[in-house]
C-alpha cells in the first residue's frame, strides 16, 4: 500500500504556489538527518567513554541479532544492518504508518584505541549493546606524587 502525502484546499494560486514549494523543499530534505529539522539519524546511539571500556548503546526495535552486522577498522565501529517489514502490515489496510524499515549503517569514531579481540555484543529487547575494551596503551595510569 502507498502512503499518499497530505494535500491542501488553497484558495488563491499564490499560496498553492507557495505550499507546492514547501513540499518540494520537504521532500528534498526528507533523505537526510538533522536535529534542526527534527530528524535525527537512525538507530539513536549512545556513547560511554569508561574507564576500561567504551560502550555503545543502539536502539535497534524490531531487529533480530542475525539481522546487525558491526565491524571495526582503525578507530571507527561501523553498524549496520536491515529492519525487515513484517508481512503483517503489507497486508492490512493502514492510516497512518510512521514504522522505518529497510538497511540502516552508523559509523562511530571511537574516542580511544580498543582491544578488537575482546569486543562483545548483546542485543535485547530492542537495544544493542556493544562493549569495547580499551586497549592496554589507552587506558588511564596514576601517577603517584611523591613529596
Amino acid at each position: 500500500m502507498a502512503l499518499l502525502p497530505t494535500t491542501r484546499r488553497e484558495r488563491n494560486e499564490l499560496t498553492r504556489f507557495h505550499n507546492d514549494i514547501d513540499d518540494l523543499f520537504n521532500s528534498f530534505l526528507n533523505g537526510f538527518d538533522s536535529p534542526l529539522l527534527g530528524r535525527r539519524a537512525w538507530p539513536a546511539i549512545d556513547v560511554a567513554d569508561q574507564d576500561t571500556a567504551v560502550v555503545v548503546r543502539a536502539e535497534v526495535p524490531g531487529c533480530q541479532s542475525g539481522d546487525i552486522d558491526i565491524s571495526i577498522h582503525n578507530d571507527v565501529l561501523t553498524i549496520s544492518g536491515e529492519k525487515k517489514e513484517t508481512k503483517e502490515h503489507k497486508d492490512k489496510g493502514f492510516f497512518h504508518v510512521e514504522s522505518a524499515y529497510g538497511a540502516f549503517r552508523r559509523d562511530v569514531r571511537l574516542p580511544s584505541d580498543v582491544d578488537s579481540e575482546k569486543v562483545e555484543a548483546v542485543c535485547e529487547n530492542g537495544v544493542l549493546t556493544i562493549t569495547l575494551p580499551k586497549a592496554e596503551k589507552a587506558k588511564p595510569i596514576k601517577v603517584q606524587v611523591k613529596g
